[in-house]
């Protein structure tokens, strides 16, 4: 009896996902309209547009760092028709800093796809006589506490915070409300260094106005290739990750899953898909459902850890 049982449960869920999907999906994205996230979510829409044979849309669900795009997900029918583009922020941030969770990133979604890693650089004002990272931590040890370092976010606060623990050095942090203001003041030389995306500081870099010691990706950037990754720089790797992946609500059927992430991943490697989202300041990074449920929890672990390291306390 079990075993037939279990026969007629493959059996629907093979019909399930041979009919889907069955009505347009929507990619519920955290993000405001026109920003990296965004216009990649777009982009990934318009591709699986293509090969679902639905219209796939893009539904900007702004507040609370994810958690009303977060709700919303988890509002729909767990039939792959509803997707959450999110980064570590709504998956990582949310979950940690929170004393009362909204949402468990484990048990509440069912993972689909990695999408990419997001590229910060470490920059710092020309008015300090450091132009590499070996020469940025020999000149904060000979000089402690004389070094301000900009955040602007858990994340920067959390990268800023490996740096610093791991190289033994006393820098001083300075909390910003916002990035483009703590690049500002870099460039002006009120503050030294800042961990800043791509798009607010590669004119200035191109320009000569910002040094640029490293980047977190795990590879160098392929734009600016003469820059070096932290750990090819000297340091031991930051072990957070800052990721944008697509999820499901929990319960979606595992076929739904595995052939959206087939496709994601086929998006991915298109010819100029990957320029395209690296011009995003995002390095793609596809996977399988379960190498994603996996990075998830590995990634809890390290953010848990850096957070308490770092002593950023739940709120």
């Amino acid at each position: 009896m079990r075993t037939l049982l279990a026969c007629l449960l493959a059996l629907l869920s093979a019909a399930a996902a041979t009919q889907y999907p069955s009505r347009p999906v929507r990619i519920i994205c955290p993000f405001p309209a026109g920003g990296s996230t965004d216009l990649v979510a777009r982009g990934l829409a318009q591709g699986l547009t293509e090969v679902l044979g639905q219209p796939v849309v893009v539904e900007n669900r702004l507040g609370g760092d994810g958690v009303i795009a977060a709700a919303a997900t988890l509002q729909a029918p767990a039939d792959g028709h509803t997707l959450f583009m999110a980064t570590n922020t709504a998956m990582m941030q949310v979950p940690l800093m929170k004393k009362q969770p909204p949402y468990d990133p484990v048990k509440d979604f069912a993972p689909v796809s990695l999408v990419g890693r997001y590229n910060f650089l470490l920059v710092t004002s020309p008015s300090l006589p450091a132009k590499s990272m070996s020469e940025f931590l020999a000149y904060a040890k000979a000089n402690p506490g004389k070094i301000n370092f900009a955040t602007y976010s858990s994340a920067s606060w959390l990268a800023y915070a490996q740096v610093k623990n791991a190289a033994g050095v006393d820098i001083l942090r300075v909390p910003y409300k916002g990035e483009i203001p703590s690049v500002q003041d870099v460039l002006g030389g009120s503050i030294h260094a800042v961990f800043a995306t791509p798009a607010s500081a590669l004119p200035h870099i191109q320009s000569g106005r910002l040094n640029v010691l490293a980047t977190t990706l795990p590879q160098r950037w392929p734009t600016l290739p003469d820059v070096p990754t932290t750990v090819q720089a000297g340091m031991p790797p930051i072990t957070v990750e800052f990721f944008a992946a697509l999820f499901a609500p929990a319960g979606t059927p595992a076929d739904v899953t595995h052939r959206l992430s087939k496709e994601v991943n086929a998006w991915l490697a298109k010819p100029g898909v990957r320029e395209q989202v690296d011009r995003n300041g995002i390095a793609v990074a596809g996977s399988t459902p379960e190498e994603l449920g996996a990075f998830v929890k590995t990634q809890l672990g390290a953010w848990a850890k850096g957070f308490k390291e770092a002593g950023i306390e739940p709120e």
